[in-house]
């Protein structure tokens, strides 16, 4: 399957999540698939993004290795697995980013509720992963936007600050 709709299904499964441990799953999922996109694309993606997508898929392992998922999934039940062409390295990195920050607000919200300090300090070390995974994605654009890989097609975005480029109307049609 294709990195866009794996990050559509990861973005959907996450907005369905309610209960902590089913959010704790997803967030585990979703740190797993941005790992196996990191690995892609530092072996086969653009040469200017293989330093940062190796860096991307160290941090977005640390942010798996973090987690204790109630149930560890069996490998035919992850996501991530599935991944079989990354696409355009432009919106995957844009679809990635999104998920990674959605990623952040749904930890902070299982922190918020955690009943003991050990939850609480798993989400807020998991969240770190995911804010320095999300910053390596924001690097592999400002790099392909200097390269000319983005082919102004968002890179006007990058411009007006952290947050926006990666939520400007692109939430998962569900």
């Amino acid at each position: 399957m294709d990195a866009m709709r794996l990050i559509e299904a990861s973005r959907c499964a996450l907005a369905r999540s309610q209960e902590p441990a089913a959010i704790v799953a997803e967030v585990w999922q979703s740190q797993a698939l941005a790992q196996a996109i990191g690995s892609r694309l530092a072996v086969a993606g653009p040469p200017e993004l293989r330093g940062e997508a190796l860096g991307l898929s160290e941090l977005s392992g640390r942010g798996c290795a973090v987690l204790s998922p109630p149930q560890q999934p069996g490998p035919e039940e992850i996501r991530a697995a599935g991944l079989t062409e990354i696409g355009d390295a432009h919106d995957t990195l844009l679809g990635l980013g999104a998920l990674l920050g959605e990623v952040g607000i749904a930890l902070v919200t299982v922190a918020m509720g955690a009943d003991g300090e050990g939850m609480y300090w798993q989400c807020m070390e998991a969240i770190d992963a995911a804010d320095e995974s999300r910053d390596r994605v924001l690097e592999m654009l400002r790099r392909l936007a200097r390269s000319g890989g983005a082919a102004n097609s968002g890179g006007g975005a990058l411009d007006r600050g952290r947050g926006d480029w990666v939520t400007e109307g692109r939430s998962p049609s569900c």
